[in-house]
């Protein structure tokens, strides 16, 4: 499908690996100009080159930034000054209670992925209003819609990160921008897979059976980026045009199971 846009640019953070990467590599095969955000400029560039290969036509750029840090987005936002589509995705947010999860912990879970998307979206919400135009996509999570108490920090925080994209994206449609949201249920990414093979190892005493661990999971397996990313490229193209403050949960269905695994 033609999601026609081919020649827009866009920017995404966490682009150097899972769902942030297969995001670029969808845009880009859209004819997007894309940015890639992350703090390894190395695994970046290794990235990058490979989409070029594949992604014939199109610019890549690459930007290693640490982007916890308000300073380091600034400089992103001086760098790369005009992009049609921001795709919020940097940071993971530890598990953990209330009481395992310390204060320096916390904040700095939150500083890389709450601050960081609260950061950029400021940044470059001022932009896109003046142009009239532009779309804001905010990959956060499902743990904001249930709320676990093993996740505290990550259920707050995403909860925290729904609540501004339906806000932000109830109002900007009157200065011609949209913002939406994805919600991941578990996706297969290589931080799933080591903690698939811790418990397969505690399970089976056998980490190499971690995909028995996802047996219990819809459909017998976790979504894959290429899943997420599909529907981040759709919700930036003009097919949804109409679309802004709305959050896509791609879960299959777990978020309202009767029963979780």
């Amino acid at each position: 499908m033609d999601l026609k846009l081919s020649g827009r640019s866009a920017l995404v953070t966490g682009g150097s690996k899972g769902i942030g990467l297969s995001v670029a590599q969808w845009l880009a095969r859209e004819g997007v100009n894309v940015c890639l955000v992350a703090r390894s400029a190395e695994r970046l560039e290794q990235e990058a080159a490979a989409l070029r290969k594949k992604a014939t036509g199109v610019t890549v750029r690459t930007l290693a930034a640490d982007l916890a840090d308000a300073a380091a987005r600034d400089r992103v936002a001086a760098a790369i000054p005009d992009v049609d589509i921001l795709v919020n995705n940097a940071g993971a947010i530890p598990g953990g209670s209330i009481d395992q999860v310390d204060e320096p912990a916390w904040r700095a879970a939150w500083d890389l992925k709450v601050f960081g998307y609260i950061g950029l979206t400021r940044l470059y919400l001022q932009k896109m209003k003046a142009r009239r135009r532009g779309v804001i996509v905010n990959i956060i999570g499902a743990g904001g819609e249930r709320l676990d108490y093993g996740y505290i920090a990550g259920a707050a925080g995403n909860a925290g990160l729904m609540a501004l994209t339906r806000a932000l994206g109830g109002t900007s449609p009157e200065f011609g921008v949209r913002v939406v949201g994805v919600n991941p249920g578990p996706v297969a990414t290589d931080r799933l897979e080591v903690l698939g093979r811790k418990r397969a190892a505690t399970l089976f005493g056998d980490a190499d059976r971690w995909r028995e661990t996802f047996a219990d999971m819809p459909f017998g397996r976790p979504a894959t980026c290429d899943e997420i990313a599909a529907t981040v490229a759709f919700l930036a193209s003009d097919l949804c045009s109409y679309t802004s403050g709305t959050i896509v949960t791609i879960d299959g269905g777990l978020t309202h199971r009767s029963q979780l695994p």
